[in-house]
């Protein structure tokens, strides 16, 4: 009985091949999702039955889905964030998950200071202005010596905070807990949220999606931001309350916005995409050529760990090693 590998990340295996090569010399037999998104809940079902390993993306991995699974090994996240995982049933079940930490960390850091500059100055207006033929003068806000709020000091937020640094930026930030090494690296002041959103001129979000941070940016908090300030997305979209958001917006609040992560993907009915004053991409930060190689690589490494009975190096539910 060959061993099947089910794929249902958009974009392994797209851009570069090498990790599907891995796949294919280890004699596995790949099963892809070809419906050019995320899997539903009754999708995952209807697919996880009579396979041994599952690269995911962002599918809906729930406890029933879980439960279909006859022969499954190892849920090999293909990326860092778990949150669409079950991971307490698939502990339980002996699955092992695990994920590929640190291996975006710096394509989305620089996209999130991409996305600063980009709302600040204009940057796609002007663009899609010129372009048109026209020739106005866009006018924005600068970022040199600003102060940037960083709202969880995780590895992705501390990458954000040395570009910061080049900027010469203040630098404040929120975390579970301090992060005295990057405050002596980067000079970075640690603060409590409230404190934070009414200092800020730019507001980055870099938390993991947990139930303690689901909408943890409300109206309440973004009411509490100066007038002239920004809001950078990049990491979950749930994280914010986005009626609450659109409704700021909307309403000037807030001078603007830019989001790359949405509540719901794709986020064709958002009526956050009406807005003048807010940049929106298409959930891009790990979209670089390295980052989908070592995201690849170390996703199938994973799997090709489990399979051999061998403890992968990155390994969300340690306790299924301990009974």
């Amino acid at each position: 009985m060959s061993i099947r590998v089910l794929v249902t990340s958009t974009s392994f295996g797209k851009v570069v091949k090498e990790p599907v090569e891995l796949l294919n010399n280890q004699g596995y037999e790949i099963i892809w999702n070809k419906l050019g998104r995320p899997l539903k809940e009754e999708e995952v079902i209807g697919r996880i039955k009579g396979i041994d390993a599952y690269i995911a993306g962002l599918d809906e991995i729930t406890t029933r889905a879980i439960e279909a699974a006859d022969r499954l090994k190892v849920i090999s996240k293909y990326g860092a964030g778990v949150d669409n995982i079950d991971i307490e049933v698939a502990t339980r079940k002996k699955i092992v998950v695990t994920n590929t930490p640190g291996t975006n960390t710096g394509a989305v850091a620089d996209l999130t200071f991409g996305l600063i500059l980009a709302v600040a100055r204009k940057i796609p207006q002007a663009n899609g202005s010129t372009k048109k033929g026209e020739w106005k003068k866009f006018f924005g806000r600068a970022v040199y010596e600003k102060t940037l709020g960083i709202v969880g000091m995780g590895e992705i937020g501390k990458a954000v905070a040395k570009r910061a640094k080049g900027f010469n930026m203040r630098i404040i930030y929120w975390s579970r807990r301090r992060k005295l090494d990057i405050e002596e690296r980067t000079g970075a002041k640690y603060t409590d949220l409230k404190s934070l959103l009414q200092e800020a001129d730019f507001v980055s979000l870099h938390l993991a999606l947990t139930s303690d941070t689901k909408n943890i940016i409300g109206k309440d908090e973004i009411r509490l931001m100066k007038p002239t300030a920004f809001l950078i997305n990049t990491a979950r979209g749930p994280i914010v309350n986005e009626d609450a958001l659109y409704e700021c917006l909307r309403d000037r609040i807030i001078a603007g916005a830019a989001v790359d992560a949405y509540s719901n993907q794709p986020p064709k009915d958002s009526p956050l995409l009406s807005l003048d004053n807010i940049i929106a991409t298409p959930h891009m930060g790990a979209y670089t050529y390295e980052s989908i190689m070592n995201m690849g690589m170390t996703s199938v490494k994973n799997v090709i760990d489990v399979l051999n009975k061998k403890r992968p190096e990155y390994v969300v539910n340690p306790e299924v090693y301990e009974s």
